[in-house]
């Protein structure tokens, strides 16, 4: 027998004053040492005024690593919901950026709160990485198995960011942007788009007494990898029949620095291609028949959404297949917060849920997609 679960506390950590779109190359980089040709194009169609990096932009220097962004997160959790860290029955973690290869990363994580032992889980992947925790520590409260559980969405993409992990290639394609911003989603785009940042969420049996509480009514997670190709990666390269060649398949270190193996690369055309028909068609119908939701039922709609470039897209799709949802009923902080990956839905839930919009009752639909190689979540709450 399954008990009901709670979200009863949300918080965040964003490290550093935010950046504006005209200092980020001061403090990336410019590669080649000259200024990115794309920036201005691809930050008008994603839509991002202000980000965060773990960058110290006098000395360039990190002032965090991922493991340091997500522990903060989780005691800012704890010290703005009243529990102490012993309390904490199970950490559960989700990043696509961990600062090592091993230990893995929520032990890393555990490591930095000097916490009494509990139940550690990591889960990889990229924007649902974050997803993937929070319902293995769902699954855990349901079962009665914890009290306590905490998960967490924390990202480092900085790292990735740094021009000298570009090649001048990139450059060459500059051009092309003009006539189809959807090729903005390359190695140049990702550079402009993706930032720093941790979220966290403690999940509990019972609501608070004394405050909102989300109720998880169900989380819906699915993967159409077996079917769908790769279309962001990391640690390899494309083959030029579309199998990806990783890092372990070649002995020459130098190359898989100069071949850029370790850069963040998306397929922009796969992505274009594919993305709404998968998060709408193929996931958000198939969900909502099996729950029985209807667009009206919603409240609210938090979309994870990587650009504003795909605002229209989505909601021309979902009125298309009969699921219609007004824009005054969306709730997104991409423009304020940029695009943290798999903390972003953490840090909308956070907002939303502190932000005297919504009242008891309200069912909020929140939509993670990720494109790696096509994986889309859904999860429904109720406000109590």
């Amino acid at each position: 027998m399954t008990r009901e679960v709670y979200i009863t506390g949300l918080a965040s950590f964003l490290p550093n004053a935010p950046v504006g779109n005209d200092e980020m190359e001061g403090i990336l980089g410019m590669v080649g040492g000259k200024p990115s040709r794309s920036r201005k194009l691809v930050l008008r169609n994603n839509g991002i005024k202000t980000r965060y990096y773990a960058i110290d932009p006098a000395t360039g220097k990190y002032t965090h690593t991922n493991a340091q962004l997500a522990a903060e997160a989780v005691c800012e959790l704890a010290k703005k919901n009243g529990f102490a860290l012993p309390e904490m029955d199970c950490l559960c973690c989700g990043t696509s950026s961990a600062d090592v290869l091993l230990p893995a990363h929520a032990h890393m994580v555990h490591g930095e709160l000097s916490s009494p032992p509990c139940e550690v889980v990591s889960t990889a992947g990229v924007c649902s990485s974050a997803m993937t925790a929070m319902k293995y520590a769902y699954m855990g409260v349901a079962l009665g198995f914890f009290k306590k559980a905490v998960s967490t969405g924390s990202e480092l993409a900085s790292s990735f960011m740094r021009a000298s992990n570009f090649e001048s290639e990139i450059l060459a394609r500059v051009d092309k942007l003009e006539n189809n911003p959807s090729l903005a989603f390359e190695k140049d785009f990702l550079r402009w788009m993706l930032s720093d940042g941790a979220g966290a969420a403690l999940l509990s049996p019972k609501p608070n007494p004394d405050k909102m509480s989300l109720r998880v009514d169900w989380i819906e997670y699915i993967s159409y990898a077996g079917d769908m190709p790769v279309c962001m990666y990391s640690g390899a390269v494309k083959r030029e029949d579309g199998s990806l060649k990783g890092w372990r398949e070649t002995d020459d270190l130098g190359a898989v620095l100069k071949e850029s193996y370790f850069s963040v690369k998306q397929d922009a055309r796969v992505l274009d291609e594919h993305i709404i028909h998968v998060s709408v068609n193929r996931a958000l119908l198939t969900i909502a028949a099996r729950r029985g939701l209807k667009a009206k039922d919603v409240a609210w709609f938090l979309p994870h959404y990587s650009s504003e470039y795909f605002k229209p897209k989505l909601s021309g799709a979902m009125k298309k297949a009969g699921f219609e949802i007004p824009f005054e009923r969306w709730f997104t902080n991409l423009t304020v917060k940029g695009n943290i990956g798999s903390a972003a839905i953490y840090l909308i839930l956070e907002e939303m849920l502190y932000s005297g919009r919504i009242k008891k009752g309200d069912k909020l639909l929140c939509y993670i997609p990720e494109s790696a190689r096509f994986s889309i979540c859904y999860m429904l709450l109720t406000v109590v």
